[in-house]
């Protein structure tokens, strides 16, 4: 299965959309706020570039994207204001995969300078050549394990809920004939063979090395990197109600598919997902190990609850059915690839969803991130 080409959120601003279901992500986005925004403060009062490049590594499409952005230049132009400098143009790059919904973002971008132009012009401050500081917005198609950009050309990258996905289902869990070892698992769980664990973190130490190599050729020297990602508190990936669990609970949904006869069980069997939660240590031995990087904050948090859930066609949706959705948002593309037309996908996260809220209500499922503050050292 080649990840690069198949894999992608699901476009469109449709209810099953990723534009419609990534509040969790918005949340996440949002409990890490501050530090982000002193970072920026940080690095721009620090190198007060006249022109200042921002890339979106694994930008997606929907409202998350420009809104991360417009918080950027809001940050800088009132940072350059209190140190009386210019404030300096913007060169914003958004990276996904070639797959990816851009045109969404595209759409939006009249509305997004609109925005600009009305938060500045409230704001009153002079301005000799425009209303709102200039943001020129680039499409950057490609995967971020591997160089995109020219070296020395970033000031500041951000990347968020997208360092977790691999750039391929590691190898080593086929075996002979191309026969999963992972049987009945589609991630690590306690019955997977040491052998399963043991080549996901493999390829996630082989992508992460790529992706600081790649990064630390594209910075200036001091320039920042905030990554948020998903990843686990125990050494031990099942020890925890987190992400693992919720990966455990996907393939029972699916296990319930195949005792209905509506999928195979070889076709479960021979679905893995390109996914991995490092630990702490993980992360911090591939940045020590790279040697480009100075590590300024490497945080755990939990993505907290929504005080209630969303709304469809008028219904109140639980914790349970907006997870499901989430994981649709993000799952469909492979998932129809792989299992086909035959697969009735509204029953698979309708089964998922039910399985979540029984769960939740015996005891509360946490999915825990890291955020990594990282400052390039040297070329």
């Amino acid at each position: 299965m080649d990840v690069e080409k198949i894999f992608h959120m699901k476009g469109g601003i449709g209810n099953e959309s990723y534009a419609k279901n990534s509040s969790l992500q918005k949340r996440a986005l949002d409990m890490v706020k501050s530090i982000r925004i002193d970072t920026i403060i940080d690095l721009y009062v620090t190198l007060t570039p006249e022109s200042f490049a921002i890339a979106d590594l694994g930008c997606s499409s929907g409202p998350n994207t420009l809104s991360v952005i417009q918080e950027i230049v809001e940050v800088i132009d009132e940072a350059s204001n209190k140190i009386s400098q210019a404030t300096p143009e913007f060169r914003v790059s958004l990276n996904d995969l070639s797959s990816n919904d851009f045109n969404s973002i595209f759409t939006g971008l009249p509305d997004f300078y609109k925005g600009l132009v009305n938060i500045f012009g409230k704001q009153g401050r002079k301005r000799s050549k425009a209303a709102a500081p200039l943001v020129f917005v680039a499409g950057v198609p490609g995967t971020f394990y591997g160089r995109l950009f020219p070296a020395n050309s970033l000031h500041f990258i951000h990347s968020s809920n997208s360092l977790h996905w691999l750039s391929k289902v590691p190898p080593a869990i086929y075996g002979h004939g191309g026969r999963s070892i992972n049987k009945g698992n589609i991630y690590i769980c306690e019955s997977s063979p040491a052998i399963v664990s043991n080549a996901y973190l493999s390829q996630f130490q082989d992508d992460f090395s790529v992706f600081l190599q790649s990064r630390s050729e594209e910075l200036v020297v001091g320039g920042r990197m905030v990554l948020i990602f998903l990843g686990r508190k125990e050494s031990d990936h099942c020890n925890e109600r987190g992400n693992a669990f919720l990966w455990a609970l996907f393939t029972k949904a699916m296990a319930q598919l195949v005792s209905q006869g509506e999928v195979t069980e070889e076709k479960l069997d021979s679905y893995e997902v390109h996914f991995y939660a490092p630990s702490k240590d993980e992360i911090e031995d591939e940045v020590n190990k790279q040697g480009s990087f100075e590590i300024d904050q490497l945080e755990m948090f939990e993505t907290e609850r929504p005080g209630s859930g969303g709304m469809k066609d008028g219904e109140v949706l639980s914790y349970g059915t907006m997870v499901s959705m989430a994981v649709r948002a993000i799952q469909e593309s492979m998932l129809q690839y792989h299992f086909g037309e035959g697969l009735n996908i509204d029953h698979l996260f309708d089964v998922y969803a039910k399985l979540l809220d029984e769960e939740i209500v015996k005891e509360d499922i946490r999915p825990l991130s890291f955020i990594l503050v990282l400052r390039k050292l040297f070329s």
